[in-house]
């Protein structure tokens, strides 16, 4: 499973972008907007075509799940501390952790679990330079719940993510830092088929 997250802000032709990626074969989108009020959620969700709807996940303003037939919520770690999940019993829902600790104590209320960083970051400089994920990954004893890698993945280091045992991966800064992320994620798809 091959999951692109946008970016925080708003990027030039974003949703043509997305559309693109997911006539490419991109599984699912996280709509990763924190910034952005209702409204303007609103139309930048109507301008990815209704056909992928139901293959997006929104990370906030989850009250537009019914307008837009959106079935997949995702949840920080502190929400899932405050438990404002357990309000939306009939949506799949997918959290983030950042050790293989918390990923194993994870119940199976949750579809997946983004687990980062992986690799130093591409979009958030620094961040995860001294990473030891991808190794703790050995110690994951949790099958109920699907393990996704995050974290500075692109196309020249996806193959280690793949054999390290992890249901998927998100790419974040591979796609969006990018000139051609059409390109980038042709690529990373190709790679992880092979």
């Amino acid at each position: 499973m091959i999951i692109v997250i946008t970016p925080e802000e708003l990027v030039q032709n974003e949703t043509e972008i997305i559309n693109a990626l997911f006539q490419e074969g991109l599984d699912l989108l996280h709509i990763r907007k924190p910034f952005i009020h209702s409204d303007e959620m609103r139309d930048f969700i109507q301008k990815i075509h209704s056909e992928f709807h139901h293959r997006l996940v929104l990370h906030s303003h989850y009250d537009l799940a019914e307008s837009f037939n959106i079935s997949r919520l995702h949840f920080r770690e502190t929400d899932r501390q405050d438990e404002l999940y357990k309000s939306f019993t009939d949506k799949t829902i997918s959290t983030s952790v950042h050790n293989i600790e918390t990923f194993n104590e994870l119940s199976d209320d949750w579809e997946y679990a983004f687990i980062s960083p992986v690799f130093p970051s591409i979009s958030k400089k620094g961040y995860g330079k001294d990473s030891n994920i991808l190794n703790a990954i050995k110690n994951r004893n949790n099958s109920n719940v699907k393990l996704i890698a995050l974290g500075g993945i692109h196309e020249k280091n996806i193959n280690k993510v793949v054999s390290s045992g992890v249901d998927g991966m998100a790419l974040l800064g591979a796609i969006w830092e990018n000139d051609n992320p059409l390109q980038i994620f042709r690529r990373c798809r190709q790679n992880v088929l092979s």
